[in-house]
């Protein structure tokens, strides 16, 4: 079972050396699996060379562009507890989710290197994705912690490092940066394509409000614990983690600008389902947008539209889904 530790500070965590992977890995897409899975085969190299060797998949929350950016985060593809399960998942020993505040955002590149690569995880190796920068200002980069790897291989604590092959997809490389672009506009099969799986956004099944089962609509919530999400409106679904099968849903994404809502939400509402599963975790696949979010002018236009959306779900998915519905 992978471990998970969150502080700069503390003692070493791997006694015979580490293999070391950083990065955001916002949707652990195809580029950020091919990084884990050279690390995690680099650690098992060493491991049977000589002594055991830890893979260690490193990365930050809040992601450091979130830290920056409080009052307009930029869009989010992963929560937390979803990366670090597939980072484990991937075969890491541990996963490093540093604590981004001012004093790491404080801390130079080779303070970094010093405290965290040698001091902690005793790297043997170090691994990053292409254009990968570090420390304060973005001082850091591969070429640096080339350097000091090399200078400190004759006091024994010395490491190399190098960037993998960039994984392309369609000739492009594949990045965080194209998903969102892909999700924003409705095309979930490329966002599939570039994640190497469905998109699809987990969590615990919250109480709400309790309007949507006022309205004939009742819905899992699950909160994007503060993060923003990559796209908004509503959507047909399938919901996995309930039965044997993923069920099939109509969903919402956003704010819901009618009831005056401000904190974004994910509102699952699950066809001929009527059971108590608050505190469930579940997964929610995107399939198809329906339409983006609109204000409506009060409830009963809202719930007329509602049943729309759901009759279009419903159709949407038997049609490309219909063993959900078996």
């Amino acid at each position: 079972m992978s471990r998970l530790f969150r502080d700069v500070e503390g003692g070493p965590r791997c006694p015979h050396g580490s293999v070391v992977c950083i990065g955001a890995f916002d949707g652990l897409h195809l580029g950020h699996q091919a990084l884990v899975r050279h690390a995690v085969a680099r650690a098992c190299a060493l491991s049977a060379e000589d002594q055991p060797t830890q893979a260690v998949a490193l990365s930050f929350e809040p992601l450091p562009r979130e830290f920056f950016a409080p009052a307009a985060p930029p869009p989010r593809l992963l929560l937390p507890r979803a990366k670090i399960e597939g980072l484990c998942a991937l075969g890491v020993d541990q996963v490093g989710l540093l604590r981004f505040d001012a004093a790491t955002a404080a801390l130079t590149a080779q303070e970094f290197v010093h405290r965290v690569l040698v001091g902690m995880l005793a790297a043997r190796e170090v691994w990053v994705g292409p254009g990968f920068r570090f420390g304060k200002a973005r001082g850091g980069d591969l070429a640096l912690l080339q350097k000091i790897g090399a200078h400190l291989s004759g006091s024994g604590q010395g490491f190399t490092a190098g960037e993998i092959t960039p994984v392309l997809l369609d000739g492009e490389r594949v990045s965080s940066t194209r998903i969102r672009a892909a999700l924003q506009a409705g095309d979930f099969a490329a966002a599939q394509r570039l994640l190497g799986r469905p998109y699809a956004i987990g969590g615990r099944v919250v109480r709400g409000r309790q309007l949507g089962r006022t309205l004939g609509f009742p819905t899992a919530n699950i909160r994007l614990a503060g993060k923003a999400p990559a796209l908004s409106g509503i959507y047909a679904t399938l919901v996995h983690g309930i039965g044997d099968v993923p069920l099939p849903a109509v969903a919402s994404l956003g704010t819901r600008p009618t009831v005056d809502g401000v904190e974004p939400l994910l509102e699952a509402h699950l066809f001929d389902f009527d059971r108590d599963i608050y505190g469930c975790r579940i997964e929610v696949e995107f399939v198809a947008k329906l339409r983006d979010e609109v204000k409506y002018a009060n409830l009963p236009a809202l719930t007329a539209q509602m049943q729309r959306d759901a009759d279009q779900a419903r159709a949407l998915l038997m049609q490309q889904q219909p063993r959900a519905f078996a």
